[in-house]
């Protein structure tokens, strides 16, 4: 390792299926040491994580970083949003989390929206209208369907929120995580007791909200970690406003993450509050906020579309009028948690090529369909979008973006933008910059930028007609009852 400028400073994603460490220089940006280690999520019907995996995973990579972790002085944790930790009076878990991906909780969430006024009243006091992903969602889920879970439960963390208490043995969390709970109140940036009172869980149980640019602790000396007794930690965050800072956003930038799930957002200075549902008012990490529209089907589930044609990922060919969605996971954008793939168009000359190029359109027009929503009225619809996440290196994923944005579309060379983005929390810690600024001064969000091209309009309208004509079908629960194999 060769000597850095500046000091050092420990950057982590923790995501759905890995976590990743970056040691990175504070005054650079330059990444002196990194690792990684998997988690595992199970199959069936709900996406459940141990979080002892978690902290296994970040222990592991960061041995993986050698003595530059050592080095650190200050850590910060970024981590999938809106999962569900409940830990007993010794501080470990109950039962594994419930992730964000979990999509079980759909009736809690259509009642807990009705009981407590309607989508316009929990856009005007969240900022968010919860959806299944959403984590109280989920903890009404778990106390109508594991009343012991609950009684058991001494403190309910977020997945970073976990980390970052293992690290320092205080419960905290950030404003940006927190506000996709939907029990926090974006118009009062406090705890909404209305909310945590109808599905009967106790404030006590909930951690303190560190501000931005406060420290939430230091490491504590129980635990055999390469980091220095006294290591800062700073407030951590929940993975896109991690990304956000990673990328140094300004208000009005759009974005579009492609990763296992997919997201579109942007900072905005304004607090967002859509009563549709379609966009989610979360805050950032830094005081601003971060509207934001997420689909459950991206990445991972064009993958299997080209897995179960026994295609490269990349062996997409042009479309003759065939449409897929690949709602393989039930959707959040449009919200239908209990729809599967459709496919709608299949002639005799459809090749496997084009049904790949289906699944690729399917998957960004629901990303697209939210962008405009997420963007103020006064933003520039000509700005390069942000193509960032493990999709945004693949050609299908940026000529896909390309062609039904219409809009330039930007590639940075920075790989890691959460853990980046952490790293860039961790540094403010140090010089008492803006994380922002951290990451401008690092010019994370440099890149190609690919021209845009005529909007395939035939292509969005297209796709909007199926799914207009397809609702009742994709809108309908399935039958889960057992079947006698004999037809009985």
């Amino acid at each position: 390792m060769s000597a850095a400028e500046g000091p050092l400073v420990v950057g982590v994603d923790s995501s759905t299926q890995s976590t990743k460490a970056l040691v990175v220089d504070a005054s650079t940006g330059r990444v002196v040491a990194s690792g990684q280690a998997p988690h595992t999520v199970s199959p069936g019907a709900g996406r459940e994580s141990d979080p002892r995996q978690w902290w296994d995973a970040l222990c592991e990579a960061l041995r993986q970083c050698g003595e530059a972790a050592h080095e650190a002085a200050a850590v910060s944790i970024g981590g999938q949003q809106h999962g569900l930790v409940t830990l007993d009076a010794q501080g470990e878990p109950v039962r594994p989390a419930l992730l964000w991906n979990d999509v079980r909780s759909a009736p809690q969430a259509r009642r807990l929206v009705e009981e407590l006024g309607g989508p316009k009243a929990w856009a005007q006091r969240t900022g968010s209208v919860p959806g299944p992903s959403f984590t109280v969602t989920k903890w009404a889920w778990l106390a109508e369907n594991e009343p012991e879970a609950v009684r058991t439960t001494a403190a309910v963390r977020l997945p970073h929120d976990y980390l970052t208490e293992r690290l320092t043995g205080q419960g905290t969390t950030d404003r940006g995580d927190v506000s996709g709970t939907g029990w926090w109140a974006s118009a009062t940036e406090s705890y909404d007791e209305e909310t945590l009172a109808h599905v009967g869980l106790a404030p006590a149980l909930l951690p303190r909200v560190v501000r931005p640019g406060e420290v939430a602790g230091t490491v504590r000396d129980t635990h055999d970690l390469p980091f220095s007794k006294g290591t800062l930690v700073a407030p951590g965050t929940g993975d896109n406003a991690a990304a956000a800072l990673g990328l140094g956003l300004r208000p009005g930038t759009p974005v579009l993450s492609l990763g296992t799930s997919g997201t579109v957002y942007a900072v905005s200075r304004r607090r967002p509050a859509d009563p549709t549902g379609t966009v989610a008012g979360f805050a950032d990490a830094r005081g601003d906020w971060l509207p934001l529209a997420c689909t459950l089907n991206c990445t991972l589930a064009v993958d299997r579309i080209a897995a179960l044609l026994g295609l490269d990922r990349e062996a997409v060919e042009p479309g003759t009028g065939v449409t897929l969605l690949p709602y393989l996971d039930g959707e959040r954008t449009p919200d239908l948690p209990h729809a599967s793939g459709l496919l709608h168009g299949l002639r005799h000359d459809t090749t496997a090529g084009q049904l790949l190029q289906a699944a690729y359109d399917g998957a960004v027009h629901s990303l697209l369909g939210a962008l405009d929503l997420v963007l103020d009225a006064d933003a520039d619809r000509t700005a390069p979008l942000l193509l960032i996440g493990g999709g945004a290196r693949g050609r299908a994923w940026q000529e896909t973006a390309r062609r039904l944005s219409g809009r330039p579309v930007q590639v940075p060379e920075a790989k890691e933008l959460v853990a980046l983005g952490a790293a860039a929390q961790a540094a403010g810690l140090l010089t008492g910059e803006d994380p922002a600024a951290v990451a401008r001064r690092w010019d994370t969000a440099r890149g190609p930028v690919l021209e845009a091209v005529e909007r395939d309009e035939a292509t969005l309208a297209r796709i909007a007609g199926v799914l207009s004509d397809a609702a009742p079908l994709l809108e309908r629960e399935p039958d889960r009852r057992r079947r006698d194999p004999r037809g009985a």
